[in-house]
This record gives structure tokens, sequence and C-alpha cells, in this order.
């Protein structure tokens, strides 16, 4: 999400970017997930970003929000908050704020909050981020949680960049529907029967990712090269944040600075990575309508 330069949230940018993805072909939009500072967002700033967004046109099914937050009263206060509004779908993260919790205390903690929702409607996906949160969803811990809420778990976000973890999900849940964020990784799970992306590279390349998940069994070479291209702005030099990362590269597509904007704890580029990231977003010779 863009940020003026004191740290408070651009609702007007947020709103249209929004759209603009909606335009290029998106199926939706994900809220306060971890291709921006979701995280450190405040309960008051998502409730209030959900509604503004919602008033703005886009539709409750056409919206993904997180729910993750350190407090399970928080979580279960967000997690009422959308259902209110017609916002089913909801990410969750495992409890990462201890070390390594058991799987019986990660089951414990996803079921309290959905007990805690207390709603049939709510869908709940579970966001599976091992090398963020420092745990993750065990297959055992999703057969449990599934045994438990049938109606409300109902698929997982797998952000592992594992394509093999990814392909054992499709294979060991086949009645779950299987997200995944790494991009290069959307058309063979899908092949395999996964359902789709929830993904971050859909910020600058929403066309892009349209044409895959639209056509995965013919990506065309082209494509998937640009996929590799694009990812090369997280990379070309080592130890980059990945969310000043992709906003160096919107704003270089948007032709906004504003973008470049963060909250803290993370940082802007230095000028030199700055530097790196806009020359490789301008070698895709890509714009927007394009990509």
């Amino acid at each position: 999400m863009p940020f003026q330069p004191d740290g408070q949230l651009d609702l007007p940018r947020t709103i249209a970017h929004a759209k603009r993805m909606m335009a290029a072909g998106s199926d939706g939009v994900t809220l306060f997930g971890t291709t921006g500072e979701g995280l450190a967002f405040s309960v008051a700033e998502r409730k209030r970003v959900l509604e503004a967004v919602l008033a703005a046109g886009i539709t409750p099914d056409q919206v993904i929000t997180t729910t993750t937050a350190c407090a399970l009263e928080e979580a279960i206060d967000l997690g009422r908050h959308a259902i209110a509004l017609g916002v089913k779908r909801q990410l969750y993260m495992p409890p990462f704020f201890f070390n390594h919790p058991r799987d019986a205390g990660v089951v414990e903690c996803v079921s309290q909050v959905i007990q805690g929702i207390g709603n049939d409607s709510l869908q709940m996906l579970l966001y599976h981020f091992p090398s963020l949160a420092n745990v993750g969803f065990s297959h055992t811990a999703i057969a449990e949680l599934v045994r438990r809420h049938p109606k409300q778990v109902i698929g997982v976000k797998d952000s592992s960049g594992d394509l093999e973890h990814s392909l054992g999900l499709v294979k060991a849940f086949p009645a779950l529907s299987i997200f995944v964020g790494s991009e290069p990784h959307i058309a063979p799970v899908m092949r395999a029967g996964g359902s789709g992306s929830v993904n971050g590279m859909a910020n600058v390349a929403p066309h892009l990712l349209r044409r895959i998940i639209s056509s995965p069994q013919t990506v065309s070479k082209a494509d998937e090269q640009l996929v590799l291209d694009l990812l090369r702005l997280m990379t070309v030099l080592p130890g980059m944040p990945f969310v000043s990362a992709y906003k160096v590269g919107l704003a270089e597509q948007m032709g906004d600075d504003v973008w470049l904007n963060v909250r803290a704890p993370l940082t802007k580029l230095e000028p030199e990575e700055e530097k790196a990231v806009r020359e490789v977003y301008r070698a895709t010779n890509q714009s927007f309508d394009t990509i």
C-alpha cells in the first residue's frame, strides 16, 4: 500500500491501485498481506481501509482480508468486522510471535479464532509462509483444522516457495483450495489441481498473471521469461527488503515516487539499490498496459 513520507497511509492511492488491479483482470484484491506492511497496521486502520475499499465499489466477494494479529482477540475482532461487511474470505497466518509452537498449539490458536468469529460463512485460508513466520501449517495441523472446522477452513495459501510442497498439498487435500504465492509455480500447481494464486507480482504485472491463471496449460515461453525477469526486481542486489524493491518497481511503472515510501520497520532502498531495480524494470521494456 502507498504511504506518505510520514508513514501515514495514502488512502486515495490505495483505492486507485485496487481499482487498477481489478480493471486489469485480477479476480480480487488481498488486503494487509505480506507484499506490503499489512501487519504494521493497527486494528482501527485495517477496519478503515476495508470499509473504504468496499465503499469505492469493490465488492466483498472480490476481497480477501488478512486477519493475522498477535492477540487472538484482535484477530477475532478483525474477522467479525469483515464478516459483518460481507467479506468472508480471510487469510490467517499461524502464531509467528512464539518460537516454534507445536502443532497442537497452532491448531488451538486458529481454532479459537474461528470459534471466536463464530460464523459459518467464514472462509478461512491458512497462510503458510514459514520463512517469514518461522512456523507453518503442517499436514497434520491442516487435517485437524479441517476436521474441527470443515465449513470454515476452505484452503491454504502456500508461500513456501517450494514446488514439491505445493504439489503435496494439492495431492493430500483435494477438497481444499490451494493457492500458491510463488509465481513460477502457478501453472504447474494449477495443472495438478491447484486453485490459482495470491501473489505479489500481480501488483506490477496483473495482465501477465491473468494470462497465466486463465490458461495454465498453455503459458507462453515469453510469459515464463517475463515472470523470471520481474522476479529479478527483488534480487538484483543482495539483501534488499523485497517490499521496498517491489515499491520501486511500482514507482517506476506509475511515474509516482510516493510509492517509494514505506512504513517502519521497513526502509527505502539505498540509492544504488533503487537505481539497480529501476534498470531491471526498464530492461523488461514493459508498461502497465502490457503486463
